[in-house]
């Protein structure tokens, strides 16, 4: 019978009952939720506020609009590259240890940005800026498969996303409000701020929760030498030779690539069909969508769960950690799809509020959706293997 215990991708025996989720309580797993959930949240602004700063950018730093999109390029290079690393890097040496180590980069980068006087000089601190903190997501994920059981896994990714998923709404929103009225300079140096705090926030309240990590009391800590450990983090992208991941991870990457679709181009799109010129407004328009992830996620994710509760009774107690991609179906065939096709419609025939409503509408819709195929997905992958759950993330 396969358990939850039974590591799918792991050749390492684990023994049943070595849980360290059962080391927490409700409380606790929701207050350790909150803070990796704020963690996984600030990668989504420092992309998303930058976008709507572009042409102010552009002008400060006497350069085209091309070239300082080019930050953008390697900063979501750069968060790649680092997912990899830092996910990689917090199996061994644990979580916390991984957050405190790259918050001050995230910090160095951010001032760096916010002083940056020339397009070369801006690039350089993109990169260290977004490596700094690009293991938010990953380790925030592999947190929540060390603290929560099976049952309620599913709801504990969604809130998670929830949160992490507004990034792409506000953001936007608060770059592009700092661009009209301030300076692009100022929100960076906020993004610092929240790195400070987000570090002194994990060093005094985020306790380990890697399995390896966790000390146990009743046994003596015998004293080891601290020694640096190489591992390459391109190891984590061999788990995509499974047919299973490979075939989910392209299932989320196409779910995802519907919000790019409708937000990426959202100001020659929206704007330009609705005559909005004003960047904290179509900063704005990015807010439906936002609100479309945070209402979605958790739904979905609770659906993941009675999904998989629902199937395991049937079977008299066998888990099979497919049974939570059974409801994809409502993102990816109806939610997402219809979402693109009616904004298309809408802008193309639909003029004056109307059309701008309808748009919003399709928005909504797909935020939702997208976090119906996300969700389970997410939360099957780290049933897959609990040890690994952060590497897997930052695979897919």
């Amino acid at each position: 019978m396969t358990t939850e215990e039974s590591a799918l991708l792991d050749e390492s025996p684990v023994v049943a009952g070595d849980n360290p989720g059962r080391v927490f309580t409700s409380t606790q797993k929701k207050y350790i939720l909150f803070v990796v959930s704020i963690a996984g949240l600030l990668p989504m602004f420092v992309s998303g506020t930058f976008v709507p700063s572009i042409p102010q950018v552009s002008k400060d730093l006497q350069s085209t609009d091309a070239a300082v999109s080019l930050a953008v390029s390697l900063s979501v290079f750069a968060t790649a590259i680092g997912s990899l690393f830092w996910a990689s890097y917090s199996s061994v040496y644990g979580r916390r240890l991984i957050y405190l180590l790259g918050m001050p980069i995230f910090c160095i980068g951010s001032l760096g940005v916010a002083a940056s006087s020339s397009l070369l000089p801006l690039l350089l601190w993109r990169v260290i800026q977004a490596f700094g903190c690009s293991g938010g997501q990953a380790i925030g994920a592999g947190v929540i498969g060390d603290i929560f059981e099976l049952e309620e896994r599913g709801t504990a990714i969604g809130v998670f996303f929830g949160a992490v998923l507004l990034g792409p709404a506000l953001a936007p929103l608060a770059g592009g409000t700092a661009a009209q009225y301030f300076s692009w300079r100022y929100i960076h140096v906020i993004l610092a701020a929240w790195g400070i705090l987000q570090y002194l926030l994990i060093y005094f309240t985020l306790p380990e929760t890697s399995h390896s990590h966790q000390k146990d009391r009743s046994q003596p800590t015998p004293h080891k030498r601290a020694r640096l450990v190489w591992i390459n983090p391109l190891r984590c992208l061999v788990s995509l030779r499974s047919p299973n991941l490979f075939a989910i991870t392209l299932h989320s990457s196409f779910a995802l690539l519907t919000d790019y679709v409708l937000l990426v181009p959202i100001a020659q799109t929206i704007g330009v069909r609705y005559h909005i010129t004003n960047q904290a407004l179509i900063g704005a328009c990015f807010l439906p969508n936002g609100v479309g992830n945070f209402i979605g996620a958790p739904i979905a994710g609770r659906i993941s769960d009675i999904t998989s509760r629902q199937w395991r009774q049937k079977r008299q107690g066998v888990w099979v950690p497919e049974d939570r991609l059974r409801k994809t179906w409502i993102g990816a065939l109806v939610l997402c799809p219809l979402s693109i096709a009616a904004s298309g419609l809408l802008t193309t025939f639909v003029d004056g509020p109307i059309g701008l409503a309808l748009n919003l509408l399709c928005l909504f819709s797909n935020g939702a959706g997208v976090d119906f195929v996300l969700n389970p997905i997410n939360s099957y992958t780290i049933d897959l293997s609990q040890s690994q759950s952060a590497e897997l993330m930052a695979a897919g």
